[in-house]
């Protein structure tokens, strides 16, 4: 039944067999059928990552999550599809905010074929599908995506030029998703997860973002939010279902929005100022 809830969120028809090719395939479906965003934690929601509750919120309430959600409900729906699957600890590094510390993110590695895949949907603008933890460079369409091993136990992806972050490390030690619920990026409203309402999606060939108010759609394509009625039909577009959301809670997220938006345009006014 987990398995068969989880293709139909992903309206997966194919077969389904513990291989490369179906790994690939049901990596590329996540990608295009379930946003990363952070709504339940902007309305101060308590992050679960137990299997019961990421099969409710993943399947039933057809919603998408944070990197620990997306990477753990994921795990569920390969192992249900027969896949040897280990968690592991991840440090994601975004230079700009000098993030990196290990334990702000999960990775999955998955090993079929008589090789070891990471497979990662928890970061906004991931890859479409799985990578060989082999050293090399292994490019989706025009992106480029480099995985270097740091030493015996840690690899390292690099992520695209543009993309949301730099890098992330990983580590090979098996872990439990539930290792993580206490994390002070789920637990804490000074997380970084916390402060901006976020959410990314790649849908029709590119990848779409919201942050507060502001909507990116392709390369540099920028718009702002006017109201509520467009902000709820933004979320459709992204497939977040509105219908998750009391009509309280979607006012109350998006008026969470105005001061998020004013604090990153007086960030850039500054960022102007100073160049």
């Amino acid at each position: 039944m987990t398995l068969d809830a989880f293709l139909d969120r992903l309206e997966y028809r194919e077969p389904v067999r513990p291989d490369p090719a179906t790994l690939r395939n049901l990596h590329r479906a996540w990608r295009l059928r379930v946003p990363y965003e952070n709504f339940d934690l902007q309305l101060g929601r308590k992050i679960l990552l137990d299997p019961e509750t990421l099969i409710d919120k993943f399947t039933r309430r057809r919603r998408g999550g944070l990197c620990y959600e997306m990477n753990g409900a994921l795990a569920l729906l390969l192992r249900a599809a027969g896949f040897d699957v280990t968690v592991v600890e991840a440090a994601v590094l975004r230079s700009t905010r000098g993030e990196g510390q290990w334990g702000n993110h999960i990775a999955l590695l998955v090993d079929v074929g008589g090789e070891t895949w990471l497979a990662d949907t928890g970061i906004g603008d991931a890859f479409l599908e799985p990578l060989p933890v082999r050293e090399g460079t292994y490019r989706q369409g025009d992106l480029p995506f480099r995985i270097e091993r740091v030493d015996s136990g840690t690899w390292r992806m690099h992520h695209h030029p543009g993309g949301t972050v730099d890098s992330s490390d990983f580590r090979t030690e098996p872990r439990e998703v539930t290792e993580f619920a206490g994390r002070p990026e789920i637990t804490s409203p000074d997380s970084p997860f916390a402060k901006v309402l976020v959410a990314q999606h790649h849908r029709d060939g590119r990848e779409l973002a919201l942050r507060a108010r502001t909507v990116k759609r392709g390369d540099g394509d920028r718009h702002t939010l006017s109201s509520l009625d467009e902000f709820a039909e933004t979320l459709r577009e992204f497939r977040i279902p509105v219908e998750d959301f009391g009509a309280g809670e979607l006012a109350d997220l998006w008026a969470k929005t105005e001061d998020q938006h004013e604090a990153w345009l007086a960030i850039q006014a500054k960022s102007i100022d100073r160049g």
